[in-house]
């Protein structure tokens, strides 16, 4: 009984203790917490969030991106267009693709990369990198996702393969029949003053990062490329590579004038084999170019190299069929052309479009471009020796008008990435097809103004055309005293 009284007493007293206990715990809990505010206001401040470092699989594959590209250069370019033109000017043609490329990898260092890639204003960058100046192994820059970098070094290199194989295309436009120091000259002011504009507008922005709000959005306008605020997509150089290129080659071809005995003697190309093996090369090389422009290597990386494969293989097949039907016969000339016709309409969609969109601009990218080598090139007059316009001209519109078609998300395509929300963003066709005109029509104005004027004060000084003794000998032994062939 006693047991019992003394448990009931001890129960009795925790009931009425209880409260207090109740009340002393908020107490309690106040002052530690205000003992942790104090010990947290001592602490020093938190450290920053670390610096976004980058990822190595990226890092890897845009080294190989690059690679493949100056593949595409030496000895790629050099035997498709060195292939093409008559035995005494091929090592004329290979001589000038691969100075060209070196010539302009130096100026890239020198002052290019600073003025494509640097604030400046809607058309041009800055000189805030002259000469490489603030460029070191730990510097980075953005990719198209947040959070997400790239070694700046690799980044101006994959960018230097760009500025320096796109004027070597233009030479096919008046192969056979131009001075060297001309064609060097024309490409010094060529690639100052159309190139590096065109590389600015389209492609210089401040990066996804910087895409916190709308204020914020508004804010990196200011200091982003004309043609990027104007919305046009070119995933990776439709405008600034292939039209810029093109255009320079037209005018090249009228300015410099046609070939000795063009329409009357036979000018065949004297090794298909050798077109061949460089279009071969400028197949495989052209994933860097495409798949490269992704930045990284993910799921855009493999949509652009699945789409660069079926569009090249689709404008082979239309080529080819469209030349047997028109002429009898196909030709292995005209499926190589058809292939770099599929490759050249793709570039500015590789990301963007879905594998049917990219099938049917590649179908269309081996007619229209059939078209400006077989008949635009007659109503124009022109002798274009290696058909670039017909193929990078053409095919360059063509592919960057049907990218705001094909980037719809109705018809597969990837849309429009809103940075802001970061979510696909609302995507008007219309509004698309008049950005994409602008910058079709930036890059033919532009690329045309700058040639002409550049074509102009060479002629005027020291003379674009070799005389016609040299030509008539071949630009092998007149130029360079060499000849790429004994007999």
């Amino acid at each position: 009984m006693k047991r019992l009284m003394f448990f009931a007493s001890l129960l009795f007293a925790l009931f009425m203790t209880a409260p207090a206990w109740a009340e002393d715990a908020p107490a309690a809990a106040a002052a530690v917490s205000a003992g942790a505010d104090a010990a947290s206001a001592a602490a020093p401040a938190a450290a920053p969030a670390a610096a976004p470092v980058p990822n190595k699989g990226d890092t890897a594959w845009l080294i190989t991106a690059t690679l493949l590209v100056v593949m595409m250069a030496t000895p790629g370019l050099g035997l498709f267009y060195g292939g093409m033109v008559r035995s005494k000017n091929m090592l004329s043609v290979l001589m000038q693709t691969l100075v060209i490329f070196c010539l302009l990898g130096v100026l890239w260092a020198v002052y290019g990369y600073s003025l494509a890639f640097t604030d400046g204003n809607a058309f041009i960058g800055g000189f805030d990198k002259l000469f490489m100046k603030g460029v070191t192994p730990e510097t980075v820059v953005a990719t198209f996702t947040k959070g997400v970098v790239l070694p700046e070094y690799l980044f101006a290199s994959f960018e230097l393969t760009f500025a320096a194989i796109t004027p070597a295309l233009i030479i096919g436009g008046f192969a056979e029949r131009i001075k060297f120091s001309a064609v060097l000259i024309f490409m010094v002011l060529w690639f100052t003053f159309s190139y590096i504009p065109m590389a600015h507008m389209v492609w210089y922005w401040a990066g996804p990062d910087a895409f916190t709000s709308a204020e914020a959005a508004a804010k990196a306008g200011e200091f982003a490329g004309f043609l990027f605020n104007k919305g046009a997509l070119d995933f990776a150089g439709g405008t600034v590579v292939h039209i810029n290129a093109g255009i320079a080659a037209l005018v090249g071809a009228y300015m410099v004038g046609p070939r000795i005995g063009y329409r009357r003697e036979s000018m065949a190309p004297h090794s298909l084999v050798m077109t061949l093996v460089g279009a071969s090369l400028l197949f495989v090389g052209w994933f860097g170019f495409n798949v490269g422009s992704a930045l990284e290597a993910g799921s855009t990386a493999g949509l652009a190299f699945f789409n660069t494969l079926v569009a090249t293989c689709a404008a082979t097949v239309s080529w080819t069929i469209v030349e047997a039907l028109f002429k009898g016969k196909p030709s292995m000339l005209g499926a190589v052309s058809g292939a770099i016709a599929g490759l050249v309409v793709i570039t500015p969609a590789c990301g963007l479009v879905g594998p049917m969109g990219a099938i049917i601009m590649g179908l269309l990218g081996g007619i229209v471009c059939y078209w400006g080598v077989n008949g635009l090139k007659r109503m124009l007059g022109v002798d274009d020796s290696l058909d670039v316009f017909g193929v990078h001209g053409v095919g360059g519109i063509l592919g960057a008008l049907l990218t705001g078609v094909f980037a719809a998300p109705e018809l597969g395509g990837a849309g429009i990435w809103d940075y802001v929300a970061n979510a696909p963003g609302a995507f008007d066709m219309s509004a698309q097809m008049v950005a994409q005109a602008w910058g079709v029509g930036t890059a033919v104005v532009w690329s045309g103004v700058v040639s002409y004027i550049a074509f102009k004060l060479i002629d005027l000084t020291i003379g674009l055309r070799v005389n016609e003794e040299d030509e008539r000998e071949g630009l092998d032994l007149a130029a360079h005293g060499e000849s790429a062939y004994h007999h």
